[in-house]
């Protein structure tokens, strides 16, 4: 998986997240921060955090941990697809 279809992958699985019911598309740039975040962390935790911080930041409400992580976790699995397959 090139680096585009990386981010076409990450794009795709974070529109279809609605974490606080705002509907998918309240979420622009949000997405584009995690996207940028998923290249730099490759813990799940640290990149829990950082999910639930960029939301928060934006919308004054707290994402539970439990559901960053489980995030964290899909998008790392879709990184490190890519990077076994370059």
């Amino acid at each position: 998986m090139e680096m585009l279809e990386m981010n076409l992958s990450l794009l795709q699985r974070l529109m279809e997240w609605d974490p606080l019911g705002y509907g998918e598309d309240s979420y622009d740039p949000e997405i584009a921060d995690t996207i940028q975040a998923v290249h730099v962390l490759s813990s799940p935790k640290e990149l829990a955090r950082k999910i639930q911080s960029i939301y928060e930041f934006s919308f004054e409400e707290i994402i539970p941990l439990s559901e960053c992580t489980i995030m964290a976790e899909e998008l790392l699995a879709i990184k490190n697809e890519s990077s076994c397959s370059l």
